[in-house]
């Protein structure tokens, strides 16, 4: 391995500020284990136990893999990468759905040392090739198709234009790069011996931001980063090794990576995945599997709230909808609270940090119109354009330090992503009140100054949520010659109805809503931009207002 390799392989020496170091040692959430070592530690007590249930949309039934049927997949995996000439510090990418293979394959690298590069399936050429490009990968998994797309030919066609790029590897494939033929097959002789797995301090994945702000950034972590906030969050939601744990958000995301693969592990509890939302499906699952704990964005939450059966379902041991990455207006707090029997557990994080914050669930009225209070493993402040900490209550950004914070943005030694006292700036705009919650207001970047006073755009989206015609809504700022910005609400309708900018203002009005605050503009469109995981991409709405002019 050259000398470069062997330094991008140990995490410690080169992303890890010293100083972080001996604040961790005190603060004791790093766990200084990689999460095979929670898995073996279930293989060993229990390994004819159902870990795994993964629903495919193309398949009747779902597969079920007990810890010994994954082990046995992974090690075979694990073996046939490194024959593949992957080495210790390598980059696998793999654009798995949400199938057993992307936990498999995942559990190999930490084994072998690789560096997981998730990619979610909704990525296209352009986004893939940057990233595979990006990350210097050696391997890249995909499915041959997937949601009516062909993913085995964009693999070829990266392969041929990625230089670091050595393998493809396609799983459901039927060629010599298939999969079963290359990850699966078997040998009569043992495996390299002589590479160890990933440390808790070395880098364990890649993971690109999802891009709200159109710039994708490779998130660098370690084990410990990861694993940090698994004691604090299981601690706080009550989940024990007898919890169901339901993730239909992609694998390849935060939520999904943290609080579905990683979490069941760490904690013993049963999974139970799908490759494709659907809420009827998902409403099924939940049920049949007797599912007490699902965490999703507020899309998630909405859609199965929605059903027009919810009533006459029943959820005998469904207890705890986790749900972060976009604001949750309060009115689906209090139908979803309703329609599923459960506790609504509003939360804050990002990719860069794992999840920070949330609501407590055995006191879910206090706070619940915010993101919740800090979890134990994280320390938050709020500060002014000074980068001086503000009063309680006053307006400014969420910065944030603390265990689960990420070391490093992959080839952007540039940035200056931590200041001298390991604060990072999440760039969202927030409040918090005397006992600690949080209420975010925005993002710095979609803030809306008008004549010179910001406009309160969570807020003002909240109450707009209020309204029956409304289904989603996003409040983005357009040029105004005069005052510098307007406001302009995008929104979608549920079916049959029908909304005027008049019926709208009139409606706020009503709510005590100052008239400054007030959109000045309304947009209704058919489907709202996001990302995969359902946070609106705002900067698509302005710029589809790039040549629109008000005075």
């Amino acid at each position: 391995m050259s000398a470069d390799r062997q330094q991008e392989a140990g995490a410690s020496a080169r992303y890890i500020d010293p100083q972080r170091m001996v604040r961790e040692a005190k603060a004791g959430f790093w766990p200084d284990k990689t999460i095979v070592d929670f898995f073996d530690a279930s293989l060993a007590s229990r390994p004819d136990d159902e870990f795994l249930v993964s629903y495919r949309s193309d398949a009747a039934d779902p597969v079920s893999l007990s810890y010994s049927d994954l082990s046995l997949r992974t090690s075979c995996i694990a073996e046939n990468l490194r024959r593949l000439g992957v080495e210790r510090g390598d980059v696998v990418s793999f654009q798995i759905p949400n199938w057993w293979q992307f936990v498999a394959v995942h559990l190999a690298c930490v084994r072998i040392g690789a560096i997981s590069n998730p990619l979610m399936p909704i990525f296209r050429e352009r986004e893939v090739e940057f990233m595979v490009r990006h990350a210097g990968s050696k391997v890249l998994i995909t499915p041959k198709t997937f949601r009516g797309f062909d993913h085995e030919e964009l693999a070829q066609h990266i392969l041929q234009r990625v230089s670091t790029l050595e393998h493809i590897v396609i799983i459901d494939g039927n060629g010599d790069d298939s999969f079963d033929s290359v990850l699966l097959r078997r040998s009569s002789r043992d495996a390299p011996g002589d590479q160890i797995g990933l440390q808790p301090n070395d880098i364990v994945k890649i993971m690109y931001t999802s891009g709200t702000t159109g710039e994708p950034k490779g998130v660098m972590h370690t084990s410990n980063t990861v694993l940090s906030s698994m004691k604090t969050v299981t601690s706080r939601m009550g989940l024990t090794d007898a919890d169901v744990i339901f993730m239909p958000s992609p694998f390849a995301h935060s939520i999904g990576f943290l609080y579905g693969i990683l979490m069941s592990i760490y904690v013993g509890a049963r999974l139970v995945t799908m490759d494709t939302w659907d809420p009827v499906q998902a409403a099924d699952i939940i049920s049949r599997h007797r599912v007490s704990f699902m965490f999703g964005a507020t899309p998630f939450l909405a859609d199965i709230t929605n059903l027009a059966d919810i009533e006459q379902r029943t959820f005998d041991h469904f207890r705890l909808f986790l749900t972060a990455g976009a604001p949750v207006p309060p009115t689906l707090v209090d139908r979803a609270t309703s329609a599923l029997d459960a506790i609504i557990v509003p939360g804050y994080g990002m990719t860069e940090l794992g999840l920070v914050t949330t609501v407590l669930p055995w006191s879910p009225d206090r706070g619940r119109e915010t993101a919740g209070l800090v979890l134990p493993h994280a320390e938050l402040r709020v500060v002014g354009k000074d980068n001086r900490e503000l009063a309680r209550g006053m307006e400014g950004e969420l910065q944030c330090r603390g265990s689960s914070t990420f070391v490093g943005y992959r080839g952007r030694d540039d940035l200056n992503v931590f200041d001298k006292q390991g604060w990072f700036a999440t760039g969202d705009l927030v409040r918090m009140d005397e006992d600690g919650y949080i209420s975010i207001v925005g993002r710095s970047k979609d803030i809306i100054i008008r004549g010179g006073e910001n406009i309160p755009v969570v807020e003002v989206e909240n109450l707009m949520h209020e309204m029956p015609q409304i289904n989603e809504v996003a409040i983005v700022g357009m040029p105004s010659e005069r005052l510098g910005e307007r406001s302009c609400a995008f929104v979608t309708l549920h079916e049959g109805q029908d909304l005027t900018l008049e019926q709208l203002t009139d409606f706020l009005d009503g709510r005590n809503l100052a008239r400054q605050y007030l959109p000045e503009k309304l947009v209704i469109i058919e489907h709202m931009p996001k990302t995969p995981v359902g946070k609106v991409q705002k900067f698509k709405l302005r710029e589809s207002l790039g040549r629109f002019r008000q005075t």
